[in-house]
This record gives structure tokens, sequence and C-alpha cells, in this order.
């Protein structure tokens, strides 16, 4: 998998993207789960686990292959799990989230009632990644999902925009940069510290009466950042970091997406708080 420095600092001296989330390397088509038992339309919830989990991937990611390794997870464990696409740009298959973050959480919006029609479910759960665990906060907000949503778990979630590591910082030096990205990427600029996007989304309060919110960061987050700006406040609010769990954990931004067990066992106890069990180090083999 290539590193996310790789492509940010390429793409820096190009000015042309300021990626979130980096996805992992796969050879499964997009929008498509591969044989795991995820994206099961048919599928109908347990009275163990009454609400289907919707999984918002990140930026540059997609509804497969963000979750090659957590959506089996959750099947296993009973669960009716559905994936899908948002922000894809005109003739892009593979990367997504780089659209104007509004229309993506519209995308949201459209795929959770296909979600509760196909599952006669009253709510669901999310589950997203970097943008995936801050954009559908808008679709609770103003597009009505508060009503649809008991819990929204981020995992590494770029809660209150991003700085890059200092790397957005250094546009003004670009230019047209922002410009460029703007018109290309808005999912980008979008995620920047004080943008418009960022500052309607944030104004009044992190929370929505009724909805239960984890987030689960990483200190090794060198794409969210600062880490410590993901934590939301409010009520029904679980902030947790990753280290705190297991302090020999080293995921990064990628990472505690895409593979860390860890951080799906606490993601996996958020869901089913009444069966949940401690995580620890040794949650990465359980």
């Amino acid at each position: 998998m290539r590193l996310p420095w790789r492509r940010l600092l390429a793409a820096l001296s190009l000015a042309t993207a300021m990626a979130v989330a980096p996805t992992a390397a796969a050879t499964a088509s997009a929008g498509s789960a591969p044989s795991s038992g995820w994206n099961n339309f048919s599928c109908r919830p347990s009275a163990q686990h009454p609400r289907p989990v919707v999984l918002v991937h990140g930026t540059l990611g997609n509804g497969t292959d963000n979750w090659l390794v957590f959506a089996p997870y959750l099947v296993q464990r009973g669960y009716c799990v559905f994936s899908f696409d948002y922000g894809m740009l005109p003739g892009e298959s593979l990367f997504g989230g780089l659209g104007p973050i509004t229309d993506s959480a519209q995308q949201l919006s459209d795929f959770t009632d296909r979600v509760l029609a196909a599952t006669g479910a009253s709510k669901v759960d999310m589950v997203g990644h970097s943008q995936g665990g801050m954009m559908p906060r808008y679709y609770l907000r103003f597009l009505g999902g508060a009503a649809k949503v008991n819990t929204l778990v981020g995992l590494a979630p770029d809660s209150h925009g991003t700085t890059l590591s200092g790397l957005t910082k250094l546009l003004p030096y670009f230019p047209g940069a922002a410009d460029l990205l703007e018109s290309h990427a808005p999912g980008l600029t979008d995620q920047v510290v004080g943008s418009p996007f960022q500052q309607k989304l944030n104004a009044g309060g992190d929370t929505e009466p009724g909805v239960h919110y984890t987030v689960i960061s990483t200190i090794y987050d060198e794409v969210a950042t600062p880490y410590t700006t993901q934590a939301l406040s409010g009520p029904n609010v679980h902030n947790v970091v990753l280290q705190d769990l297991c302090p020999v954990d080293v995921s990064e931004h990628v990472a505690i997406g895409l593979t860390d067990r860890i951080a799906f066992h606490e993601a996996a106890n958020a869901l089913d708080p009444a069966h949940a069990t401690p995580t620890t180090c040794l949650s990465a083999f359980s």
C-alpha cells in the first residue's frame, strides 16, 4: 500500500490534490462487495443486532476497498452491513470523496433510505473513516439524518477539518493551487480547517439530540491533524485514543480504518454497548 505522504507530497508539488484518506490497494472492483456477505440487500437484522450498519469510506477511497477487513469483521458478528461509493468525480470509479461534501451527504441520505427500505429497520448505525466519519454529521444536521441514525462511529474523522500536518498552510505559496483544488476537487478544500463548509458544519455544536457518537483516534495520525481536533463535544459522546487502549498500537490514519482490529473492536463496542467488552491489545486477536 502506498503511504499517504508519498501521495500528499506529490500532489502538493503538482498543486492538484490534498488527500485526506488514501485507499488501500486492492483488486476488488469499486462499489461491489466481494464474497464477504456485505451489501446483501436480502439481509434482515436480528434481534441482537436490530440496526443495519452503513459504512462510509474516506477520501480517495471507495465502498469496497476501504472495508475489505472491517465489513467481514462485522458480518461475522451477525450484522447486516452495507457500503457505497460517494463523491466520485465524472469518469472516476475508484477514488471517491472528491466531490462537494454537501452532495456526498445527499448521496449518503439516499443510500440510507435504500438500506432502511430493504431491511425494514427504523434506524441504521454508521461507521465512517476519515471524511466518512465527518461527512455524516452534515447528513444528521441538515438532511434529516438524526431521525434515522442511532450511532455514528468515526475512525480518525477530520471532525473539525484538518491542517494536513501543516501542509494546508503552504497553499498560498502555490499561486492558483487553492482555486484549482476548489474547481476540480471541492471535497478536499471542504476539509481544510476554517473552510466555509467546516464553519457551517461546526457552528452551534458538534452533536444532534438522540444520536450516540464515538470517535476513535490515533496519536500517529498524519492526515487528520492535529489528532486532538477529531474529538467531539456534546451529550452522548465517547472520545477514545487508540493508544489509551493499547499503548503499543502504532496505527496511523490509514491503518486505523483499514486493518486495525483493536480499533474495530472498540467500534463494535459502540455498535452494541450492552455487550461491550474491554478493548485491549489482545483485541487484535479476538
